[in-house]
């Protein structure tokens, strides 16, 4: 068994100038044959970590896993610039900050060296006479041992006679001396020879605890991490016991400061039949063991077994701090088909994420940084100008009105507006959109194998202008608020969830953003919002009041992994938890774009979408309400994928349910002699066994490619 130490205080470093935390891999087995009372295992720490373990290893910088020549604030001209700025700037301010206490430090300079001259003079007297032997001659007497008196008494007095001569010496030097350079020697040697020999009784003069020059910038204090300690906490966390077999805790590797120089890291073997889980739902008892901030622990997977993890200890907060401004401001072109920036995990390494596929759920409480995460993810793909955005807030907050400038529809709020009324347009907007996809679907899978691979959207497909198939996003923000609006609410429920659900593989993708998870709507707009927001693969969730709304916002399960979005303090803007991004769970530190950020990012954007002529709808200036309706469109609308056709009774119905105000009147004879005005037959459909005239879905998709190339 691996001993503790008795007194863990005595572990306990503040200095600020050692950085430096240790251990050696504990062999558990050789330490129980060879124990020692009252010793523990720290030792001297590697200064870099090792090569060949993997578990510890930092991530590459690149594919290549070689790490930059020249360090990244060192490369270019506006880096450089900005870091000779950031060392001037913090030159200048040390600098001030001694010149305005120069006059205090020359006064306890003075003062400290008169005490120092005592001082010094002290101890040149105890050591000519040698008060360090009086313990051994007191020893000997006490010990009636007068020979080894004697021997140390004779052994004294010669001591004390060539140690007076020094001394003696020493003060003829100093008064002969002295005069003779002070008369010959040029005035600045004696300046220079007073400043050293004032410095000198001053450094001998003031106590250990009072510094003469204080400190401009003061470093912050660490926990000093050794292997007991971690050992201590782990058994105190339940994840082991020291005094029964098999259930020691274990070192994978040698305990390493971590490259960036910011904490410790150390690979941990569990006993057998615990798990990576179990670890990190203990994360909170390990840090108590540790004598840490929660927020300073993080656990790491390793993929070679589950009952091992990377422990990584850092010395301060890392979460404190902001990620920076976002690299968008270079308002360069970006891809669509590539991840985009999002922020820095707890080790600073940057988090990115991907926007094709997925839909992405981010929720927070009021004022946590909710809002500018997802805005952060729509400004990567306002600079892709191939990317059509439609930017819908139930809210109705400034931070998303700059997108009129580059979206195809946006609606804002809930009031009235010259544009028309907000819920209608959104109704609007996501009926288009799942025509769209509908079609997409029908025309991608006719579309020959070489142009079209397994049947699924390409780049070139979505970046060529004849397939009229680009990619696109949806991003809604304050979403609750469009399931709680009345009957029209009803539609609205149902075209979300059918396009979470079936838009993403068709090129669609959907970012959408709430402070309220749970308990919206009533009946089946309740139950269809519940679907909507468990229908999303990743999930960003910033701080919420509880676990059980962590939980909502993160996924079922998510809580019982160890990941608690409620437990991020108040103080943490823009951090949240990343959830179902990548096989790790990282508390990402989200980049910072204000609202003048992102307004030069959407004028660069809209310059590049004149450019490449992808300015469609509202930001082109078109009028989206339609008065005259699109009789074809929306009767493919109401025919549900996978349906080969529709009566015109269940049309009729479908049209006067969804489209209220366009068709409350209507009947199967005048939609029916409506659309066979295009050329649709009207064949017999059958529903349940029954036959019924009605139009085939090959018809109106036939008569709409028609129309459309008319």
């Amino acid at each position: 068994m691996v001993s503790q130490n008795p007194n863990p205080d005595e572990n306990f470093d503040w200095t600020a100038a050692e950085h430096d935390m240790s251990a050696e891999v504990v062999d558990l087995d050789a330490a129980r044959t060879t124990r020692r009372p009252e010793t523990h295992f720290e030792v001297t720490l590697d200064e870099q970590p090792q090569r060949g373990g993997q578990p510890v290893d930092p991530p590459p910088v690149d594919a290549s896993g070689l790490r930059p020549i020249v360090p990244a604030n060192w490369r270019g001209w506006v880096n450089i610039r900005h870091s000779l700025a950031d060392l001037a700037t913090l030159t200048g301010y040390r600098a001030a900050f001694h010149v305005v206490r120069a006059p205090w430090y020359l006064l306890l300079t003075v003062f400290w060296s008169l005490v120092g001259v005592f001082r010094l003079a002290n101890r040149q007297l105890r050591w000519w006479w040698v008060a360090e032997q009086y313990g051994l001659r007191q020893g000997a007497a006490d010990a009636n041992d007068p020979a080894m008196w004697l021997k140390l008494h004779r052994e004294v007095k010669s001591t004390r006679s060539w140690r007076g001569f020094i001394l003696v010496a020493e003060l003829l030097t100093l008064a002969i001396g002295g005069p003779i350079v002070y008369a010959l020697a040029p005035a600045w040697v004696l300046a220079l020879a007073g400043a050293l020999a004032v410095a000198y009784l001053a450094h001998i003069g003031r106590p250990e605890d009072r510094r003469i020059i204080t400190p401009a910038t003061v470093s912050g204090r660490f926990r000093r991490v050794n292997p007991d300690i971690i050992l201590r906490a782990y058994y105190a966390a339940g994840l082991g016991h020291p005094d029964k077999a098999h259930q020691q805790i274990a070192f994978g590797s040698t305990m390493a400061r971590d490259p960036s120089g910011t904490g410790s890291q150390v690979s941990i073997d569990l006993p057998y039949g615990k798990t990576f889980d179990d670890a990190v739902k203990a994360r909170g008892a390990i840090a108590s063991g540790l004598d840490v901030a929660m927020s300073q622990v993080f656990i790491t997977r390793d993929p070679s077994s589950h009952r091992r993890h990377v422990l990584w200890v850092a010395d301060r907060d890392p979460l404190a701090q902001g990620a920076g401004r976002t690299p968008l401001l270079r308002c360069k072109p970006t891809d669509i088909w590539q991840p985009a920036p999002f922020g820095l995990d707890e080790r600073g390494n940057k988090v990115c994420v991907d926007l094709l596929w997925n839909s992405i759920l981010i929720g927070a409480q009021p004022r946590q940084g909710k809002t500018f995460a997802a805005r952060l993810l729509a400004l990567y793909a306002a600079l892709d100008p191939y990317v059509k955005l439609t930017v819908l807030d139930g809210g109705g907050k400034p931070d998303w009105r700059k997108f009129a400038l580059v979206a195809d529809r946006c609606a804002f709020g809930l009031a009235m507006t010259r544009d028309g009324d907000p819920a209608e347009i959104v109704l609007e907007a996501l009926r288009e959109i799942k025509a769209d996809v509908q079609d997409r679907y029908e025309r991608l899978s006719k579309l020959p194998v070489d142009v079209c691979p397994e049947g699924k959207l390409t780049r070139e497909i979505a970046r060529d202008p004849k397939y009229r198939m680009p990619v696109r996003l949806v991003f809604l923000d304050e979403f609750q608020e469009y399931f709680d609006l009345g009957d029209i609410s009803k539609e609205i429920a149902s075209l979300l969830v059918y396009l979470v659900k079936v838009a993403p593989a068709a090129g669609v993708g959907f970012v959408d953003a709430t402070q309220r998870p749970s308990g919206i709507g009533s009946g089946q707009v309740a139950q269809q919002f519940v679907s909507f927001r468990d229908n999303h693969q990743v999930r960003f969730s910033l701080r919420t009041g509880s676990w059980q709304v962590s939980d909502l916002v993160m996924g079922s399960g998510a809580y019982s992994e160890g990941h608690d979005s409620s437990t991020l303090l108040p103080s943490y803007k823009g951090v949240g938890i990343l959830r179902g991004a990548s096989d790790h769970t990282p508390t990402v530190r989200t980049y910072l774009a204000d609202a003048d950020d992102a307004e030069k990012i959407l004028i660069a954007a809209r310059k590049l979408r004149e450019a490449a002529g992808t300015l469609t709808g509202m930001a082109a200036g078109e009028d989206i309400a339609r008065e005259a309706r699109d009789v074809l469109a929306d009767v493919r609308s109401v025919i549900e994928r996978g349906e080969s056709g529709a009566q015109w009774e269940e049309i009729a119905a479908r049209l006067a349910g969804r489209l209220p105000e366009a068709y409350a009147d209507i009947t199967a004879e005048s939609i029916s002699a409506q659309v066979r005005a295009f050329g649709v037959r009207s064949v017999d459909v059958k529903r349940a066994g029954k036959a019924l005239k009605g139009a085939k879905t090959d018809d109106i998709d036939a008569a709409i490619r028609r129309r459309n190339a008319a």
